[in-house]
């Protein structure tokens, strides 16, 4: 088999979710022809010799529709020869378009890959692509469908993590993103995103809150508990679990992932591929896996996908230098943690979603990128990128610097 490597990765700022966002004037397919166009011109790539461009998108309807990264590229003026195609495993697109970029790249088909997401949320609401997990009983009922906010208050309290402990996380993660930023570490990966007079419209993540403090996060109610306890969805959680008495609700904006706009793209590819453009790889993908989970915990996928991927890698926690895992919610990271006894000195370093949001078909590739910086700022060596994933499933990939 072929090695797969990573030659490069981009990522636009993160633009509040919302009408007054800044990228909300941007709809998402120039979102994704800006990554294209960076790629294209920090590597000097002849378009015509992309084998495919693969994007994942969470909502692809409306304007977000129709294979979206061909029509990206059609903005970002690639030569026709240039493939697109569009994936959704909810939340872990991103990171599951590079996973087929590299089996694609491993196989032989292709040499050159550019993969990564899009997601405009400001533009496309979240769920607007709707489903049967959410709109069909006969799938919802035995899948012990919940909104995912429950789910997350579920595992807080299945795992015994308190309001306190979900606020200082997400605390944590303000402080960590604010530092990271104000360093610098992002400075190489993110471009700005500037409109057709070349006016910056955006260079900075836009959702952060650096000034969070416990006192902040403690004024907030919390989201889930009316929906939780009158919508009937605490039932379904203690019908899946009856070890659990009462759902205690825990979460909130503060404590979880921002909506957002966003986009990111990976150059993965052969070795021949980057000697085409006379380029040296960063990284090779050396090991990934999906799995699904418990459906009423729905967020627990990152345990179960991190174990299957380190003993079908033949790797353990050891060999793991740092850690990426989505930070969908306070309790999913603090699970994760709890799980494995891992050492929150050696994840999300820069913190993560709860700060800078979660343009949801983008975020895998995003964090696969926030690693490989982080990796080399370090210089270390190995690093294991993970997400939850509506419905119960997850994801996980491991790189290595070369």
């Amino acid at each position: 088999m072929t090695e797969a490597y990573i030659y490069d990765h981009v990522r636009t700022p993160r633009g509040r979710g919302k009408k007054d966002g800044a990228l909300h004037e941007v709809p998402a397919v120039r979102l994704g022809a800006k990554v294209l166009e960076a790629l294209r011109d920090r590597n000097g790539i002849d378009t015509a010799k992309v084998d495919d461009i693969i994007f994942g998108c969470v909502d692809p309807v409306g304007e977000a529709g129709s294979v979206i990264p061909k029509a990206s590229a059609f903005e970002a003026g690639y030569d026709f020869a240039a493939p697109g195609m569009q994936i959704s495993r909810f939340c872990a697109s991103g990171l599951d378009a590079v996973n087929l970029a590299a089996a694609k790249v491993a196989q032989g088909a292709d040499d050159l890959v550019i993969a990564g997401g899009v997601e405009s949320m400001s533009r496309v609401g979240m769920g607007m692509s709707g489903g049967a997990w959410v709109m069909d009983p006969s799938v919802g009922i035995p899948a012990y469908f919940m909104p995912q906010g429950v789910s997350a208050d579920l595992i807080a309290t299945k795992y015994g993590f308190s309001r306190d402990d979900v606020d200082a996380y997400a605390v944590e993660s303000q402080r960590r993103a604010g530092k990271a930023w104000s360093e610098g570490r992002f400075a190489k990966s993110v471009i700005a995103i500037k409109d057709q007079n070349d006016m910056t419209i955006l260079d900075k993540d836009e959702h952060m809150r650096p000034s969070t403090d416990m006192q902040s996060l403690g004024s907030l109610k919390a989201s889930f508990a009316q929906i939780g306890e009158m919508g009937g969805y605490d039932a379904v959680g203690i019908q899946a679990h009856p070890e659990i008495e009462t759902v205690e609700h825990v979460h909130h904006a503060g404590n979880s992932s921002g909506i957002v706009d966003g986009a990111a793209g990976v150059l993965v590819g052969s070795k021949a591929g980057g000697e085409t453009l006379g380029i040296k790889p960063r990284a090779r993908i050396k090991a990934f896996a999906n799995i699904g989970s418990d459906p009423a915990l729905m967020l627990t996928g990152p345990v179960d996908v991190t174990n299957k991927l380190l003993e079908r890698s033949g790797m353990s926690l050891k060999d793991i230098d740092l850690f990426e895992l989505n930070e969908a919610f306070a309790a999913v990271v603090l699970r994760y943690m709890q799980a494995f006894d891992i050492d929150h000195e050696v994840l999300n370093v820069n913190g993560g979603a709860i700060a800078m949001g979660h343009p949801l078909g983008a975020t895998g590739a995003m964090i696969l990128g926030t690693v490989l910086d982080e990796l080399e700022r370090q210089d270390k060596q190995t690093a294991l990128v993970t997400l939850c994933i509506g419905a119960g499933m997850g994801t996980a990939t491991i790189i290595e610097r070369v």
